[in-house]
C-alpha cells in the first residue's frame, strides 16, 4: 500500500531550469537581467549603500546623547492614591504595587500632585513633586522620602 502512495496532482512542480537556451524562457542571461553588478553570481548591495555616494547615515551629523545613569521613576499621582486608601494608612510602594496602581519592576516611585486630595494619609516614596508635598501636608499628612 505505501509502495502506490501519490502526491496529489499538481502538487509537485519541476524546478525552473535556467540557461538551457532561448526557447526554455531563461536563457542567455538567466533570469538575471543587463549587466552589472546585479548580474553577477554573489553580488548583492548592502543596506543603504548609494553607489559610493555618501550615504545618508554618513552625511548627516550625529547629534544627541543618551544616558546610560538615567533613572526611570514608576510614577502615581496623588487623586488614584485618595481613591484606593482610607483615613490614616500608611502608603508604601510594596502596598501600591499590590493594589495596581503602579508597576511592579525596578525604580524608585514618584507621587505626582495631580488630582483631589483631602486625607491625612502617611506616604512613603523615592521621590515627590513640589504640589504633591504641598497637598500632603495641607491635608494634614505626611510624605516621607525613602
Amino acid at each position: 500500500m505505501l509502495d502506490r502512495l501519490k502526491a496529489p496532482k499538481g502538487a509537485v512542480k519541476n524546478r525552473k531550469r535556467v540557461g538551457r537556451g532561448e526557447g526554455g524562457g531563461s536563457g542567455k542571461t538567466s533570469g538575471k537581467g543587463g549587466k552589472g553588478q546585479t548580474a553577477r553570481s554573489g553580488g548583492s548591495i548592502k543596506p543603504g549603500f548609494e553607489g559610493g555616494q555618501m550615504p545618508l547615515q554618513r552625511r548627516l551629523p550625529k547629534r544627541g546623547f543618551t544616558n546610560i545613569f538615567k533613572v526611570k521613576a514608576r510614577i502615581v499621582n496623588l487623586g488614584r492614591i485618595a481613591e484606593c486608601f482610607a483615613k490614616g494608612a500608611v502608603v508604601t510602594p510594596q502596598v501600591l504595587e499590590e493594589k495596581g496602581l503602579i508597576r511592579s519592576g525596578k525604580g524608585p516611585v514618584k507621587v505626582l500632585g495631580e488630582g483631589e486630595f483631602g486625607k491625612a494619609l502617611t506616604i512613603k516614596a523615592g521621590m515627590f513633586s513640589a504640589s504633591a508635598i504641598d497637598k500632603i501636608k495641607a491635608a494634614g499628612g505626611a510624605a516621607e522620602v525613602i
